[in-house]
């Protein structure tokens, strides 16, 4: 049967089914979610994103009497008031444009949820036979968005594969750019059909540039380090696009959320202030952190206690390669995270990771077991990421400041943006 609008009111859900689960609904073609901030309490209604990185908020929870974004923890009060920012620190101050803009009125009646989106002097009817109409997807942002088929990413070098992936003799294919490409080693170097600007190998990896790259090279100095051992993870594939990937890996924010069960530091939510320091093609920045050294040999001994200090050095060269150097200050080991992404299709982006890993002055190189589960953990730090990215239901990544809201720990991510658009710019 097909949705009924009854007046201004609009049925959206089975009271029974709503509880203190953000449901996903729809009214009048617009998205919302409802939930009981409190066990048998009233329904509450909501946008369907939340402002600051337009996460669905359907994946939120419920968390002391307020609405919870999984992604930054900001949460929102039974009026749509966006109540805490955890990254400003317990004195900070929410935005004005954070809180959210809730729908004028919902209602019980008769069994059902009701929704009134706009002000409405109609009473809410107290029945229907109809079912609620279909929650169509959360709204997208209406400004420009660069996404994996962006037309400047022709101008680049891709990684398209991991070199140990082409056989000798053989053909290999890989996605890029929504296309269909074949690989092989040929005696005069790669070869690439269709024809590419060109191929070349890297890093361990396989790289394409389908045009002139304009794009900068991001410098590696821990790949020629004898001192540094390296340790691939397999590669994954995230069912969205790579700018959102790349604003999660320079993200420091959602630590205490995404990554809880890993090295989160829960009670270390505040964000100092950084400097963002610009390069030919991106930037650096470095921060020092609080974390939870979970894989630190020292910590299990005694030696060292769990809450430590690293300084974190993020590279970042458009359009997607990420370097992140940590320096535990500590035990005086470092690890080097290598962060590459492909833009295989519109909704799939490969990702290369790898770990460099540095034991510290005195201490013999890392072992293969060593080396094992520090790759084992990061495999779990990035299905933590992979499983929010997969909530998104993002297009790319939003160039226009005012489609999100951005807070002082936003900084990283303000750049990126703002390297993109000199990209695109660049490219032509």
């Amino acid at each position: 049967m097909p949705a009924l609008r009854t007046g201004a009111w609009f049925p959206v859900a089975r009271a029974a089914d709503v509880g203190t689960t953000p449901v996903p609904v729809g009214a009048d073609g617009q998205s919302y979610v409802v939930v009981r901030l409190r066990a048998g309490g009233e329904v509450r209604a909501f946008p369907a994103r939340c402002p600051h990185r337009l996460v669905p908020l359907a994946a939120g929870s419920v968390v002391d009497g307020v609405l919870q974004c999984p992604y930054h923890g900001w949460q929102f009060d039974a009026e749509g008031r966006c109540a805490t920012v955890p990254s400003l620190g317990p004195d900070g101050t929410p935005p004005p444009r954070a809180d959210l803009q809730v729908p004028w009125a919902v209602e019980e009646r008769g069994d059902w949820v009701w929704l009134a989106p706009s002000s409405t002097d109609e009473p809410c009817p107290e029945a229907t036979d109809a079912e609620p109409e279909p929650a169509p997807a959360p709204p997208q942002p209406a400004g420009r968005v660069f996404g994996n088929l962006d037309p400047s990413l022709e101008h680049a070098w891709h990684p398209v594969a991991m070199s140990r992936e082409l056989q000798p003799g053989g053909w290999l294919q890989v996605r890029l750019l929504g296309r269909t490409w074949m690989l092989r080693r040929t005696p005069d170097g790669l070869e690439a059909d269709p024809p590419a600007w060109g191929a070349r190998e890297r890093l361990g990896l396989v790289w394409l540039a389908p045009a002139e790259p304009v794009d900068e090279v991001l410098e590696v100095p821990e790949a020629d380090d004898r001192r540094f051992v390296a340790g691939w993870l397999l590669p994954k594939r995230s069912v969205g696009p790579a700018g959102p990937l790349a604003d999660n890996f320079l993200d420091v924010a959602h630590f205490p959320f995404v990554h809880a069960a890993t090295f989160g530091a829960g009670d270390q939510k505040e964000v100092p202030a950084y400097d963002v320091i610009p390069q030919p093609g991106g930037f650096d920045s470095i921060q020092e952190q609080w974390f939870d050294n979970v894989t630190d040999p020292g910590v299990a001994s005694g030696e060292r206690p769990l809450r430590q200090r690293r300084r974190a050095t993020y590279s970042y060269r458009a359009p997607f390669q990420l370097r992140l150097r940590l320096d535990f200050l500590d035990s005086g080991a470092t690890t080097t995270i290598l962060f590459l992404l492909q833009p295989e299709d519109v909704d799939s982006t490969r990702i290369y990771s790898c770990l460099l890993l540095y034991a510290g002055p005195g201490v013999p190189l890392p072992s293969p077991a060593t080396v094992a589960a520090e790759v084992d953990f990061e495999e779990r730090v990035l299905a933590e990421d992979l499983a929010l990215q997969a909530t998104m239901e993002s297009t790319g990544l939003p160039l226009v400041m005012r489609d999100e809201l951005h807070v002082r720990s936003d900084r990283l991510g303000v750049a990126l943006r703002r390297a993109l658009v000199d990209f695109a710019a660049t490219a032509g």
